[in-house]
Order: structure tokens, then C-alpha cells, then sequence
């Protein structure tokens, strides 16, 4: 499965640039020590691990994704890691969760939940909080900007204005479907106390290189299927900027800057 292969190892590359990020998120959750959480969507467990971190040495957490192939490198890579007790994994949808009411603590979910194209959100959010007891936590996750083309605004604002740029969200969406509307969802949802964080996480020069490797990656992860709907010159410029081996490749500028956000939402299932 060359697609999976691919991704799994997008990933792993991605993994060091966003890990420090995603521990300052979940540090901020607070999770209750000896919680039971479900990651949704956790793809190859890496997160899942982290959570099981913060929920400490009588925690546990539950991650579930659709793919056979995402959950087989998930119990590998857990089954190698000192957390790896504190986690299982099972195959599941998360538009129809394969767990009876109030059976979690907490939920979360990164790059999944509500980042992908939505159907319906209210049901979404609604089958995520059926699963999590009264006075749990729902905690949804998404990427929501970056500025990793540093003295080029005009060429990264145009890329980013491509439908690779802006998907999931699609021309003739609406407003409500966009993600960064998901305090909507939640206040429909009916759950208390929604509320949103932004996180920011960077990176500059010198790079090390698993650094580098990260940022290679996501430079070809946002726009490298852009090529029909950029310009010609546009994409020219991003090809000579972004290509690793190019003589103007822009990670190896002495002066290079680069950030990212993701957005947290965040709410309390009724009592």
C-alpha cells in the first residue's frame, strides 16, 4: 500500500516539529491522573502515547482509526515504548463509535475530527460526547495557519489560497461547515464551557536534521499537489524555493523562520 506507506512516514518525519506543540496542548487539558481517554483517529499511535504520559502510571488510553494498516504501526511502535501498556487500539469509525455511552473520561482528537470534510457537524461532535461521561472533556485539535515561506508573503498567500490550501473547506462550503467554527458546533452540541486556544509552534535556523526533514515535508505536504491550480510562475517559484537539492532551497537560508498553529476546542459534556 504505497499510499499508506507514504503517510506513515509523512507522519514519523513531521513528528519531531510538532511534538514539542502537542505536548504544551495536552499539558494544558490538565487530564486527570488515572483518566480513561479515546484518541480518535490516532493513526500510528503517537499521541496516544503522549496522552498516556499525562494521564499517568494508572491511566489509559484507547486509540481508534479506521485503518488496519495505521493500528498494525501503532501497536508496533507501542509495543516498543515503556507507555506501551498504557494503551490498546482498536479499528473503528469515528462517525459511529464502537463504545457504549459514558465510557471515557475524555476525548480527543488531532488533525481528524472536524478538520476533515463534515457532513454534519452537530452529529459528529454529538457521537464524540455520547461516548464521554458527564463532566468529561471533549478536545478536538486542528491545524489552522503556518508562514513557513519566509520573505515570499505574496507567493505563500497565493499557495495558500489554492483549494490544496484551504481544503477540507471547498468553494460553495458553508461558513458554518468551516473547523475554526467548531464553538458552534459545540454550543449546538450542547456541550459547557466551549472554548478555543491557538498554539504556536517554530522552527529557525541553524535546523537539525530531523527538523529540516520535518519542514521538507510539510512544505510538500501543504502545497506539492498544487501544481494544477497555482500559476506557472508560482509554481516555478515553488518548486525552485521548496525542492531539497535546489540551489535556492529556502531551509538552507542562514536566516530562515518558520511557524505553525493549531487551534484547540474544547468543552464539557452535561451533567
Amino acid at each position: 500500500m504505497p499510499d499508506t506507506n507514504a503517510y506513515v512516514q509523512s507522519l514519523l518525519l513531521s513528528n519531531p516539529l510538532r511534538e514539542p506543540l502537542l505536548r504544551e496542548v495536552i499539558q494544558a487539558l490538565r487530564l486527570p491522573p488515572g483518566s480513561r481517554g479515546l484518541d480518535a483517529g490516532c493513526g500510528i499511535g503517537l499521541q496516544a502515547l503522549l496522552l498516556a504520559e499525562a494521564v499517568g502510571p494508572t491511566g489509559h488510553v484507547t486509540g481508534l482509526d479506521l485503518s488496519p494498516a495505521f493500528l498494525a504501526r501503532a501497536r508496533g511502535i507501542a509495543g516498543k515504548h515503556s507507555l506501551g501498556a498504557r494503551t490498546s487500539f482498536r479499528e473503528g469509525n469515528i462517525h459511529r463509535l464502537p463504545f457504549d455511552d459514558n465510557t471515557f473520561d475524555w476525548l480527543w482528537s488531532v488533525d481528524c475530527a472536524g478538520y476533515r470534510l463534515v457532513a454534519d457537524p452537530l452529529r459528529l461532535v454529538q457521537e464524540l460526547a455520547r461516548v464521554v461521561r458527564p463532566g468529561g472533556r471533549v478536545a478536538i485539535l486542528v491545524w489552522s495557519s503556518q508562514m513557513l515561506l519566509p520573505g515570499y508573503p505574496l507567493l505563500e498567500a497565493r499557495l495558500n489560497a489554492t483549494p490544496s490550501g484551504t481544503a477540507p473547506f471547498t468553494a460553495g462550503m458553508r461558513p458554518e461547515s468551516h473547523y475554526l467554527r467548531m464553538l458552534g458546533w459545540f454550543r449546538e452540541a450542547g456541550l459547557q464551557e466551549p472554548a478555543a486556544q491557538t498554539f504556536v509552534g517554530s522552527a529557525h535556523a541553524p535546523l537539525s536534521d530531523d527538523i529540516r526533514d520535518g519542514l521538507a515535508d510539510l512544505l510538500q505536504m501543504r502545497w506539492g499537489s498544487a501544481e494544477s491550480e497555482a500559476s506557472p510562475e508560482d509554481w516555478a517559484a515553488y518548486q525552485r524555493l521548496c525542492q531539497p537539492g535546489s540551489p535556492d532551497f529556502i531551509l538552507d537560508r542562514g536566516d530562515y523562520y518558520a511557524f505553525f498553529t493549531y487551534s484547540l476546542f474544547h468543552g464539557r459534556v452535561a451533567r
